[in-house]
């Protein structure tokens, strides 16, 4: 009789300890309490529309605020060559997210430990980076697109990372740094090779040791491994065969899969501790002073437009945020998206969070685009917290 008690005592301990990993879905009274139900099933019926309009098959919502999360998977994760189910564990190829969850991250961290300054100028680290004012540009002009360089460097005629870098640093300006805002892979790819001439270690070697391990962020690296392919989402078909586990930038496939720009894989659930980490001052990694140096705008005040340190919050591409006549998350938000389909948005005044990863580019790129289904998931989830008036902080 004993042993049947302490058997039952065992099974209710672990049961409760279920209820309280940070995985699990939260009992529906303290989800009801946090969130309003019909709007978080509301950016389902968006998502289904938006699936059914053919700009994606599918994808995984985390909707988060002080703890308590909603999660769900919607469609499929695969059409061809054959129908796969998406699933919350699901593992994405999240394209320029790569700018902020690894690349920006890591100069932070060399920033904090006194390593290299954001005043510092590239040409300090790369020194064939000068002529024709290149020399002025610093790393907080590539932090926040502000340099002057042009989108991309042509795909054409070079071939692995060192090609690349010599491209990158004979691009000229097409303005002077610090006067315009163009959004730059190229950016993101000398920001790399800033890290790898300081630390002497490529980026998906630095970011497992220093962000990725520290955070838990068990699924989350550039090149997952042949074990991992069951679960990741493919992207492009090409004559029957698509790309899983192959990044899907074509400059950053030419870089082994590993780049500055573009190259990660995560889930929604790695992603949501990365969310905690900036949202709860930046413990295990950053300091609070990093993470307010890191998410507030750093652009000058000459421009209409904020970024912060690799992170969006007032520009073209905030479409995360919502819809401009509708609710918005607030001002001093921030976010990132990426060509692939994925979206991010962190909003510290109410310490929400929203991620939606999907593959927009499975089967094929021509499909429409997904930015109206982010502006509509943006302005859900705002109006879905409770207790919050986003409004009252609009401009």
């Amino acid at each position: 009789m004993l042993m049947r008690v302490q058997i039952i005592v065992a099974t209710l301990v672990f049961c409760v300890s279920c209820l309280q990993w940070s995985d699990a879905p939260p009992p529906p009274a303290r989800l009801d309490a946090t969130f309003d139900l019909q709007k978080i099933r509301a950016v389902g019926d968006a998502i289904t529309e938006a699936r059914a309009e053919k700009r994606l098959p599918g994808g995984v919502l985390w909707l988060e605020r002080n703890g308590v999360h909603f999660t769900k998977a919607y469609g499929h994760s695969q059409l061809q060559p054959i129908h796969t189910l998406a699933r919350h564990d699901t593992i994405y190829d999240v394209a320029s997210l790569t700018k902020v969850v690894a690349t920006t991250p890591a100069i932070l961290l060399l920033h904090q430990r006194g390593r290299l300054s954001i005043e510092d100028t590239v040409k300090k680290f790369i020194p064939e980076f000068t002529g024709d004012g290149r020399e002025a540009v610093t790393v907080r002009h590539l932090l926040t697109h502000t340099s002057g360089l042009r989108p991309d460097i042509s795909v054409n005629g070079w071939n692995g990372h060192a090609e690349c870098i010599a491209k990158c640093v004979s691009e000229k300006l097409r303005t002077p740094p610090g006067t315009a805002f163009k959004y730059s892979d190229i950016n993101f790819q000398l920001l790399d090779e800033i890290l790898r001439r300081i630390t002497h270690q490529r980026i998906d070697v630095f970011c497992e040791k220093e962000i990725f391990g520290p955070l838990k962020m068990t699924d989350t690296g550039y090149n997952p491994p042949t074990v991992k392919h069951s679960r990741l989402a493919p992207t492009t078909v090409t004559d029957g065969q698509a790309l899983r586990g192959i990044v899907h930038d074509p400059r950053a496939r030419k870089t082994a899969g590993i780049a500055g720009h573009a190259g990660l894989f995560t889930t929604a659930p790695d992603l949501a501790k990365y969310a905690r980490c900036l949202l709860n001052g930046g413990a295990p990694i950053f300091t609070p002073e990093t993470v307010k140096l890191m998410t507030t705008a750093q652009t000058p005040a000459t421009l209409t437009l904020q970024r912060g340190l690799g992170w969006d919050m007032t520009s073209g591409y905030s479409s995360p945020r919502g819809e401009k006549d509708g609710t918005q998350f607030s001002p001093g938000s921030f976010g990132h998206t990426g060509f692939t389909g994925p979206s991010i948005w962190i909003d510290p005044h109410s310490r929400t969070f929203i991620i939606f990863l999907c593959n927009r580019v499975h089967p094929t790129e021509k499909g429409p685009s997904v930015i109206p289904l982010r502006r509509k998931i943006g302005s859900l989830a705002a109006e879905a917290v409770k207790g919050f008036d986003f409004n009252k902080f609009q401009k």
